[in-house]
């Protein structure tokens, strides 16, 4: 018996699935790109600098990791779902506290509790993603993460049109914070009943005499740890770095995550036609050189529209990668080698803006830059062993 026999394979197939799992992905995006939109505010609030910024980046980024490794096991002894929900609340709890945080040691465990949240939920929502692409034999990974980054877009156009409405104010983390807490709970609520349960892993694992990790685990975890760096810095960097290199307002500085979020969107969602056409390997190879020419764009340019425009090419770039990544890593090797990949991944996601923040004030906002530049260019190097996976993910799709 298969995971998704043993699960339901008419639920996980449904439409009402598919989308609740898709709102899943938008909750987290909205919740985490609200974070990062009233970064720039935050800073003028508690009165600090790029290291102040770094410190609360940090505390979520632990508190993720270490959330995601407790995650990932629950998830397979436990039921993906299971473990989903009490995630979401708790992000939302970290989020509404963070609204209130007026030091930066309480906007840091504010931040740590957020993390707690944010790990266990991507692990678990990324399971459950697989799961049902399994089930519907087709691509959706990829409109899976546009939901999450259509959240994002979301999360920092709120900050935004609050900046507009109050000014550009300490008020603005409160009211634009609280606002998304809110909704995400709302939201929540709406998907609830909708959200597929699925067989554990570790039952399956167990009758189907295997449950080591495969080898491939830690090239794909080498992949995610570079497209997470890179995507990581796009969301949470991008609004201070054309705040400071333009020399704009920090409203007006949020326009550089609307950039990054709006082109993560808008290739998310034709992503999975790109992979039935050319294979995961090119569309991933096609997003990390995308990616890498935005990197380069945000370190020489200096005029809001270029700057702008940079980000929308890491956006276009780092939006193919992440989605199949993870997709490889469920049809290869199941839940277990899902949840190590995906810890790699968001792990980076989270630590790898707090090592920019350290960069920047080393050699500035610009020239730190260079450091996902690189590393989206290694993805290149290392994106054929994606090429194990699609011969699996073909076979299925014949049967």
């Amino acid at each position: 018996m298969t995971d998704i026999e043993g699960a339901g394979a008419k639920d996980l197939r449904g439409t009402r699935s598919l989308l609740a799992v898709a709102g899943l992905f938008a909750v987290n995006g909205l919740l985490i790109g609200g974070i990062g939109g009233t970064l720039p505010a935050m800073r003028q609030r508690l009165g600090v600098d790029a290291g102040g910024l770094a410190v609360l980046l940090v505390s979520l980024a632990v508190a993720a990791v270490v959330s995601m490794q407790m995650g990932g096991r629950l998830a397979d002894s436990r039921g993906a779902r299971n473990v989903a929900l009490p995630a979401c609340a708790l992000l939302i709890a970290g989020v509404a506290a963070l609204a209130f945080a007026p030091t930066l040691p309480l906007a840091a465990c504010a931040m740590a509790l957020a993390g707690l949240g944010n790990g266990a939920m991507d692990v678990s929502m990324n399971a459950l993603g697989v799961r049902v692409e399994q089930a519907r034999a087709k691509p959706v990974m990829s409109r899976l993460h546009a939901c999450f980054s259509i959240g994002n877009l979301a999360g920092a156009a709120t900050v935004i049109l609050i900046a507009r409405i109050g000014g550009d104010g300490q008020g603005v983390v409160t009211a634009a914070l609280v606002t998304l807490a809110l909704v995400a709970v709302v939201a929540g609520v709406a998907i609830l009943a909708s959200i597929p349960q699925t067989k554990p892993v570790a039952v399956v694992q167990r009758r189907a005499g295997g449950s080591r990790v495969p080898a491939g685990a830690l090239w794909l975890g080498a992949m995610a740890f570079c497209f997470g760096l890179a995507e990581g810095t796009a969301i949470d960097w991008s609004s201070v770095h054309v705040t400071d290199v333009a020399r704009v307002a920090p409203s007006t500085g949020a326009l550089g995550l609307v950039a990054v979020s709006s082109f993560m969107v808008l290739i998310r969602l034709s992503g999975d036609r790109a992979v039935a056409i050319f294979g995961r390997v090119n569309v991933v190879r096609f997003g990390a050189l995308v990616a890498a020419a935005g990197y380069l764009v945000a370190i020489l340019g200096q005029p809001l529209p270029v700057l702008l425009a940079g980000w929308a090419l890491v956006g276009l770039g780092v939006g193919l990668i992440a989605p199949q990544v993870y997709a490889a890593a469920g049809h290869m090797g199941g839940g277990r080698m899902l949840a190590v990949v995906v810890t790699f991944g968001y792990g980076a996601f989270l630590i790898g803006p707090a090592i920019i923040g350290a960069l920047i004030g080393q050699v500035g906002i610009r020239h730190a830059m260079a450091f996902p530049l690189v590393l989206s260019v290694v993805l290149v190097a290392v994106s054929r062993v994606l090429s194990r996976s699609e011969p699996a993910v073909g076979a299925r799709r014949a049967r």
